[in-house]
């Protein structure tokens, strides 16, 4: 067999007959040589990223699957990235009051870290307080911030009381920022700096770090772990390589067995065409988005006439066929399409690409043209398509004559510092969610505290909407005031929603669970890949 192309839908029921034919993913061997991953995400320690590793810290989700094979949450999400998150390091966990604003844990029996010392209620309180308390300027901790307090019953209980009503908290819990770590080994007010891990996940991490970077991860099964996944390998290198070309040689040349985030266009066409002899293409549902971020109290943007005029202009369509071919789609939203309350807001408002809508919006806003502007990308950190899609936003922009368009990249820890900063007007970055529901895509950008740092305030969306689909339970009706969030986004344009993107995996022939190697919400699931039989 050379070529298996697989696309998997996110729910779970339609899976079971295209898992039949590849044979599922409860076959290949526990025991063996370690199988051998491969990634383009780098992992640098730097004054600008000092604790890649931490909890308190990481909030990319390279790192943060680095956490999840190592570092347990009280919640996880499922296999297929969607639906409900079920127990973990916990017992069982549930709202106890009818407002959504008490959420009551019980850790498992036994539970240990991986060097057999028992976790207790209190070393929970203390991994998420830490967090709480040591706000890194990753902005990790905003998942974390409707909490109050938390308090602990015995060994076993923890209970979180929250500032106000939260029905999303659960998948809060499931993420990295809310992971356990051992109080001895992560200080209470200051980031662990540098690669070591102590945690009590399905694995233990040992890094080979070279100049400050690491170059290959190995994570070996933890004889103490007690959760509800089942490894099925003894062990995983995760190799990281400068570029996805480099990495494809592997795969090829067999030095690796598989290879994921992020493989080229050019490399997704290939596999798709004519994969080379035992190497499978897997094509996987995702909820990846691209934006354009704006500071919108910056002097080139500050007026939302200029914003709305390059959502006028912008072609997403063009961006999603000419650099990514099948693997993307045009976005009109924040929220990616598949999630429960997404509409084409964007479209909605602007419909398709005009340049003289656009010179209407400017006209009346009495904004003079051209305007000169710089586009930021960072040309290390999303893969190599970045580059040639930012080159394609300056060519729409520009062939308008409304705007004078540089662009210039600069690679991830140098990027984001600087973002973060304020240092850059205009802005691209991507978004894959801490879980996959509306509050997830929308929140981390307008919310207090957020994932941008952005100035942009709406009080309507903060003091009102968050809030209100927040209450709901149902998730179906928070839909109302999160579609009035995607339209004042619109509007507003503090962003500029891109493309969706989907994911893929190649990997040898005899590697079992590629299927389910990344969840639909991008989970690296490591624990899923085994060794069977070369076809």
């Amino acid at each position: 067999m050379n070529r298996k192309t697989l696309v998997l839908p996110a729910i779970i029921g339609l899976l079971a007959p295209v898992l039949a034919a590849c044979g599922g993913s409860d076959g290949g061997d526990a025991g063996g040589d370690a199988i051998k991953v491969g990634t383009t995400d780098r992992f640098i320690a730097s004054g600008k990223v000092p604790a890649p590793f931490d909890p308190a810290y990481a909030y990319d989700t390279g790192s943060w699957n680095v956490l999840r094979q190592t570092v347990q949450t009280l919640m996880a999400m499922p296999r297929s990235g969607s639906g409900e998150p079920v127990p973990e390091a916990a017992q069982s966990c549930i709202f106890s009051d009818s407002g959504s604003e008490r959420y009551a844990c019980k850790l498992r029996k036994d539970l240990t870290f991986a060097d057999g010392k028992p976790i207790t209620a209190a070393d929970v309180k203390y991994s998420i307080d830490r967090v709480r308390n040591i706000k890194s300027d990753s902005g990790s901790y905003g998942l974390l911030s409707s909490i109050d307090t938390i308090e602990t019953q015995g060994d076993r209980g923890v209970i979180f009381h929250l500032k106000s009503p939260d029905a999303t908290f659960p998948y809060k819990l499931a993420t990295p920022s809310a992971g356990i770590v051992d109080p001895d080994e992560y200080p209470k007010n200051k980031l662990r700096t540098g690669f070591k891990v102590n945690g009590s996940g399905p694995y233990t991490l040992k890094a080979t770090v070279k100049n400050d970077a690491v170059v290959k991860t190995v994570f070996t099964k933890n004889p103490h772990y007690k959760g509800q996944l089942k490894p099925k390998n003894d062990k995983v290198e995760l190799d990281s390589f400068t570029g996805a070309d480099a990495m494809g040689k592997a795969l090829e040349k067999g030095d690796i067995d598989m290879m994921t985030r992020t493989m080229s266009p050019g490399q997704i066409k290939k596999y798709s065409d004519s994969a080379p002899k035992n190497v499978n293409l897997v094509e996987m549902p995702g909820m990846e988005i691209r934006y354009l971020g704006f500071d919108t109290k910056a002097s080139t943007v500050r007026d939302k006439a200029v914003r709305q005029a390059m959502a006028q202009l912008v072609d997403r369509g063009e961006i999603a066929s000419k650099v990514y071919g099948t693997g993307a789609e045009p976005l009109y939203s924040l929220v990616p399409s598949g999630i429960t309350g997404h509409q084409n807001s964007f479209f909605n408002k602007y419909g398709d690409p005009s340049r003289a809508k656009a010179a209407s919006i400017l006209q009346q806003a009495g904004i003079r043209t051209p305007i000169k502007l710089t586009l930021h990308y960072t040309s290390d950190h999303y893969g190599s398509g970045t580059k040639t899609e930012f080159e394609l936003l300056q060519k729409q922009l520009n062939t308008s004559g409304l705007f004078d368009v540089d662009i210039k990249g600069d690679v991830w820890d140098t990027y984001r510092d600087a973002q973060l900063k304020g240092k850059y007007d205009v802005y691209g970055l991507g978004w894959f969610p801490d879980f996959p529901d509306a509050d997830n895509f929308l929140a981390p950008f307008l919310d207090k505290d957020n994932f941008l740092a952005s100035p942009y305030t709406n009080s309507g969306i903060r003091s009102d909407l968050i809030p209100a689909e927040r209450r709901e339970a149902d998730r179906l009706t928070a839909s109302k005031p999160i579609q009035q969030i995607q339209n004042v986004v619109a509007d507003d344009v503090p962003v500029l929603p891109l493309w969706q993107g989907k994911q893929y995996v190649a990997a040898r022939d005899d590697i079992t669970g590629v299927e389910w190697a990344l969840s639909a919400s991008s989970v690296l699931q490591l624990w899923e890949l085994g060794r069977g039989v070369s076809g």
